[in-house]
């Protein structure tokens, strides 16, 4: 399902350059994925330098590492795995945003693995990886459990998966769709639906029926007055994070 760079028409490429640079603006219709980007990969990080004792003060730390990225979007969290070292393939069942992420990467010097694909058909290839970015996209399949055993199935042995998502209560309701989608409309209105959000003692119970050891689970917590976000031990109240290792 992945298209080739040669098959696409000079004039969609001239479209695709543009929403290359909206992907990619720190102030455009993307700018809560850039506020978040940098907590999202401090924790990504810092799990897998642990997990494979690895140094991120040296220079591409995560070489020897295959790393999937399952809803890559433009590539905001592919292209500093790539640069941290690792080999990475970055997968998104919508084919739009291929491309997109294709032409970045090109013009960033990074060579990644892109392609049009979802997880079950990774899995049914016989992929494997050793570490899976899951990263707000369990709310939005229809089967949430065949999902992630899916994911479970691209793993190594021992490999190790961070998934993100959102809580499911009445502050979700108001901060990720009354306030993101209705006030501030950083996302377009119907992104989510709040019915299938899932809490983070539910997301525990799929990651083991899907056959992962679940081992760490954070809060990432906006602050609207110095507009950021930051890792907590404590405040899964609305998006949160989990890390799940695939037993040896």
């Amino acid at each position: 399902m992945s298209q080739s760079a040669t098959t696409i028409d000079p004039a969609e490429v001239a479209k695709f350059e543009a929403m290359a640079a909206e992907w990619w603006d720190p102030t455009g219709k993307f700018k809560p994925l850039h506020l978040m980007n940098p907590c999202r990969l401090d924790y990504i990080t810092r799990q897998i330098e642990a997990e494979f004792d690895r140094d991120l003060t040296t220079d591409r730390p995560f070489a020897g590492l295959r790393i999937l990225d399952i809803g890559c979007g433009g590539g905001l969290l592919s292209e500093p795995m790539a640069r941290l070292g690792a080999e990475v393939v970055g997968a998104d069942a919508a084919p739009r945003n291929i491309p997109v992420a294709q032409l970045h990467a090109e013009q960033s010097g990074l060579t990644i693995d892109y392609r049009h694909t979802t997880a079950e058909a990774l899995a049914d290839a016989g992929e494997q990886f050793d570490v899976v970015l899951n990263m707000e996209v369990v709310e939005h399949v229809s089967d949430p459990l065949a999902y992630l055993t899916a994911c479970r199935k691209l793993l190594k042995p021992g490999g190790l998966m961070t998934c993100s998502t959102i809580n499911r209560n009445a502050k979700s309701f108001v901060m990720a769709i009354v306030g993101a989608e209705w006030v501030m409309r950083w996302l377009p209105k119907g992104t989510h639906d709040w019915n299938k959000f899932i809490t983070p003692d539910e997301l525990f119970d799929l990651l083991r029926n899907a056959g992962l050891d679940p081992v760490d689970r954070k809060g990432f917590v906006f602050n609207p007055v110095s507009w950021s976000w930051s890792v907590s031990d404590r405040d899964l109240s609305v998006n949160y994070v989990t890390t799940s290792l695939k037993p040896r």
